[in-house]
């Protein structure tokens, strides 16, 4: 298995999310047959990119979370089918799943669950460290997994690359500094999310996004992730080129979720031209 970065160089709450990874793989190896069963009979892949790319348009990644580490509880009690749905009526192009248990309350149900009521592509989010993970997510009906480039190492991260790309998926490749973007550019990442929450100290930056935007070419597709919090932010973020937006929070603890993704699935966006 590739190597991941050490966790003792990442912040204190995702170095123990990366620790946690590693045990919860080891339960996953023991499942190596069944996973290979559950593969073959998986539903068709959705295509993640194409629903990302709307020509004049801010695309919106729509989240289903429980809770996270940093926000604490945000939407214990989701159901997973009535939220995806709202979410799709709304204009919602793609979903994100926290599939993660122990830190933001999700699980595969849930994943599982939201398949099930949509059409539009879903995004496993969970912190993905090796390819039994991505073969878990195709296999739960994910049609696109998050690899973190902080957490991985460069072979680690073209492996899970190239595994996703067998499976007929798609990877949302995170950076949030000008070292993680230049290391997934180099992978090959053909969509990249730009974090601008510091994973260290937990604060937010639009400016993150429209900095890093400049040094990527007009072919990437690009995902603006974390503190957006109304629909001026995705104005902003559309004027500067970015393809698409994750947004969760902002969502969650909304009165009427779908009422607040409508709003902010409706934003024109202007084409990147620089290399």
């Amino acid at each position: 298995m590739p190597e991941t970065q050490d966790s003792a160089a990442l912040p204190g709450v995702l170095a123990e999310i990366v620790r946690t990874k590693h045990e919860e793989l080891a339960v996953l190896r023991e499942r190596t047959s069944e996973l290979e069963a559950l593969l073959d009979r998986a539903p068709p892949v959705r295509d993640f990119r194409a629903a990302l790319t709307r020509p004049g348009q801010v695309a919106l990644i729509a989240e289903c979370k429980r809770r996270s580490p940093g926000a604490g509880p945000i939407r214990p009690g989701l159901e997973p089918g009535d939220l995806t749905r709202c979410y799709e009526s709304a204009g919602a192009a793609a979903l994100s799943v926290l599939t993660d248990e122990r830190y933001f309350g999700g699980s595969n149900g849930d994943l599982m669950e939201a398949r099930k009521a949509t059409e539009i592509p879903i995004l496993r989010k969970d912190f993905t460290l090796d390819s039994l993970q991505v073969q878990e997510a195709r296999a739960l009906g994910a049609d696109a997994v998050l690899l973190i480039v902080r957490i991985l190492s460069d072979e680690a991260l073209g492996v899970l690359l190239a595994e996703a790309e067998t499976l007929g998926m798609q990877a949302l490749v995170e950076v949030h500094d000008a070292h993680d973007l230049d290391r997934a550019l180099r992978a090959g990442a053909g969509i990249v999310g730009i974090n601008n929450r510091d994973l260290a100290t937990f604060t937010s930056d639009l400016g993150t996004t429209l900095t890093l935007l400049e040094q990527i070419s007009s072919d990437a597709v690009v995902v603006s992730e974390s503190g957006i919090r109304d629909v001026q932010d995705v104005v902003r973020l559309g004027r500067g080129g970015v393809d698409a937006i994750l947004v969760g929070e902002t969502l969650l603890r909304a009165p009427d979720p779908g009422a607040a993704a409508a709003e902010l699935s409706r934003v024109p966006r202007v084409e990147r031209s620089y290399a």
